[in-house]
């Protein structure tokens, strides 16, 4: 099987079960966020191969390609999404790591060790993504479970930076 296929050449593409759509279609847009959700995770991955949460990371990798699944199958019962179990999971997590945290007292710019910073880029594209699924009706599921993670990914960039000996740093109105 070749991995070009030309069939999207004219600006469409083919949602599961065939039905072809603009490239710019809402859905697309919210499931190639998803995908660049998951890609800016792997990249968060590799900045912290040593990582205490990187089994969970792969987890919510694993919960983006049910939910893209979804996305692309609008009416089909064969992809039910990500499980509403892991959003008490991406809870418990949050929980576990804001133990080991100092409480927040201001806003915090984002950045410090690379690992860190590559989370909060992921949590900035869950927030895209997480917009753009909102736009779609019917996926109250994938909606709270983005929002979650997007604060599991939050909590994830300063559990980073703790683990890597850098401080966060904080907003100071200038």
């Amino acid at each position: 099987m070749k991995i070009y296929t030309r069939t999207g050449d004219r600006g469409e593409t083919s949602l599961f079960g065939g039905s072809r759509v603009a490239k710019d279609d809402p859905r697309i847009e919210a499931y190639g966020t998803i995908d660049e959700l998951n890609s800016t995770i792997g990249v968060a991955r590799a900045t912290w191969a040593s990582s205490p949460i990187d089994k969970q990371l792969e987890t919510i990798q694993s919960d983006l390609f049910d939910i893209g699944a979804r996305l692309a199958a609008p009416g089909n019962d064969r992809f039910a999404g990500v499980n509403p179990q892991r959003i008490t999971e991406l809870e418990r997590a949050i929980d576990a790591m804001e133990s080991e945290l100092q409480p927040l007292t201001s806003f915090i710019i984002p950045g410090g060790s690379p690992a860190a910073a590559q989370l909060h880029v992921a949590r900035t594209v869950c927030r895209r993504a997480e917009r753009r699924v909102v736009a779609l009706e019917n996926e109250t599921a994938t909606v709270t479970y983005l929002n979650r993670l997007s604060d599991y990914l939050f909590v994830a960039a300063r559990y980073a930076n703790r683990a890597h000996g850098v401080p966060d740093t904080p907003w100071i109105r200038r």
